[in-house]
């Protein structure tokens, strides 16, 4: 998708409705969503193939503009006559977030392009070496389930690990993968449950029960100001945030995914992967708007805490 960003100034209020006149002063297209995932796991030095469907629309080429921009692989990108390009527009004021506009469609993709799509995605998981699989789920009808069994089986056949970033419309659908990442909301609605945010030991027991039920092998929570939570067969680590200035916290799952991804490709453990997402997903929420992640600074700040401790 496209993250567009409207910037100006605020100086009065409108005289038709109670609300703030903008003065544009700037505008900008970036690469948003699961387009984020790439650029962050990009930035961070390893190659990422994106693959979606995007609309046969202007739109549609600003973001494949964008991947140019960049230099980008482009090779796993879908065009449909029967989709918008999914934009998000946001108006900032003096780096307050001041209103949202969504232009997407979001119903799931037909039969004829959901295979096409299938089919596309197989052939690059064969044409390639592949070290993970990234579902970045933004419930916007492009993952479907046979998608996602499809392309599951796959990889597990190929025992290339999987990593999940969930949304509500298929939570349950995600079996067998080797690390599920919701945000503590989405799990205790996509699970149906009472629990407190701060109640960890309770969180550990649920999650056992998920992860059993699921066939995950490893489930990072994301807690906000909480820090995350990781749990792996019979233990669980929580790992503390990092107290910080937050500007914008768009984009700041996107970004624990990603560094997620590369912890677990490289082989580290649990609690290495937890920490090293946890700093990621915090010094990104400092910056006002959407922004991969900076390897040396990660680099820099992980240092210091595996040192400290």
């Amino acid at each position: 998708m496209v993250d567009a960003y409207v910037w100006g100034k605020v100086e009065r209020i409108s005289p038709e409705a109670p609300v703030p006149i903008v003065s544009c002063v700037n505008r900008e297209n970036r690469l948003g969503g699961a387009a984020n995932v790439a650029l962050n796991i990009k930035s961070m030095g390893a190659n990422p193939i994106l693959c979606s469907v995007i609309g046969n629309d202007e739109k549609g080429k600003d973001f494949l503009n964008l991947l140019t921009e960049i230099q980008h692989e482009q090779s796993g990108i879908v065009t449909s006559d029967h989709r918008r390009t999914t934009v998000k527009t946001r108006f900032i004021s003096d780096n307050q977030h001041l209103i949202r506009v969504d232009e997407e469609d979001t119903h799931e993709l037909a039969d004829e392009i959901e295979l096409e799509f299938i089919e596309h995605i197989k052939s690059l998981m064969d044409k390639h070496t592949i070290h993970a699989v990234v579902f970045e789920d933004y419930d916007k009808g492009v993952i479907t389930k046979k998608l996602i069994e499809d392309i599951t089986n796959l990889a597990n056949q190929k025992e290339i690990p999987i990593l999940v970033d969930p949304k509500k419309r298929h939570y349950k659908d995600y079996k067998n993968v080797s690390l599920f990442k919701p945000n503590f909301k989405e799990f205790v609605e996509g699970s149906n449950l009472d629990l407190e945010k701060g109640n960890i030991e309770g969180l550990f027991a649920e999650a056992k029960k998920f992860q059993n039920e699921m066939g995950i092998n490893k489930l990072l929570i994301t807690l906000s100001e909480l820090g995350v939570f990781i749990s792996n067969e019979n233990t669980y680590e929580h790992i503390p945030a990092v107290v910080r200035e937050i500007a914008d916290v768009s984009g700041a799952g996107d970004t624990v995914i990603s560094v997620a991804t590369l912890c677990l490709a490289a082989g580290m453990q649990a609690k290495e992967v937890a920490a090293i997402s946890n700093l990621a997903g915090g010094i990104v929420c400092e910056i006002p708007v959407v922004v991969p992640i900076d390897k040396d600074q990660l680099l820099s700040e992980s240092i210091k805490i595996f040192s400290s401790n």
